[in-house]
């Protein structure tokens, strides 16, 4: 099973000593690539094209595989670290498979993971900590409302029923939300920016409701 991926670790080692822009890279030179390459992952699972899905996490891969390498440069670890630390962090969070966890619904094992999860990174004092800033606000919107639900800072009477908005799948959400982001642009309001500014009074109620616990 490993001729291919160590053929593909042997084709990167060689480019970034061949050739000169994939030897001029850094971690932060590579980040518009990692976004596109994800993106285009996500519209070949959408499509499900089988021969695109293959080709599409193939380029994500790669991108792994070149920060790996980047990283091995400068002697601070390599693929085979990037490996073994996921799945050490894989069985440390599925004790259930691993361990002598009893968990065995899908709620038991997620209330698990976040467990576990708080433990390692105790560091963390808000539940929004690690929620990654450059997430579209769509998608960091979503990523906000659902931790602090986790915490018990939202509930479901906090939300307006889908159905007095008038939708009930994503195929009625879809054209919803298009007809919103229309309509701010009809009158020169960015949508986007709109609900990042959302966003962060969400987030800073939040973080006042957390110092008052």
């Amino acid at each position: 099973m490993s001729g291919g991926l160590d053929e593909l670790v042997s084709v990167m080692h060689r480019l970034r000593q061949e050739c000169a822009w994939d030897r001029e890279q850094t971690h932060a030179s590579l980040v518009p690539y990692l976004i596109e390459e994800s993106a285009e992952l996500v519209d070949a699972i959408e499509t499900g094209d089988p021969s695109e899905l293959r080709e599409e996490l193939g380029d994500v891969l790669y991108q792994v595989l070149f920060h790996a390498d980047i990283a091995a440069e400068h002697g601070e670890f390599d693929i085979d670290d990037v490996a073994s630390t996921a799945a050490e962090k894989m069985r440390r969070r599925h004790p259930h498979v691993f361990g002598d966890s009893t968990a065995s619904t899908t709620e038991e094992i997620r209330d698990q993971w976040t467990a576990i999860k708080k433990l390692e990174k105790a560091e963390r004092t808000s539940v929004l900590d690690g929620i990654p800033q450059g997430l579209p606000a769509l998608a960091r919107a979503d990523k906000v409302l659902g931790r602090a639900a986790q915490a018990g800072l939202l509930t479901a009477d906090d939300a307006i029923a889908p159905a007095t908005l008038g939708f009930s799948s994503e195929d009625d959400l879809g054209p919803m939300l298009m007809a919103l982001v229309m309509s701010a642009k009809s009158v020169g309001l960015d949508a986007e920016r709109a609900l990042r500014g959302a966003i962060r009074n969400l987030e800073a109620e939040i973080r006042i409701e957390e110092l008052a616990e």
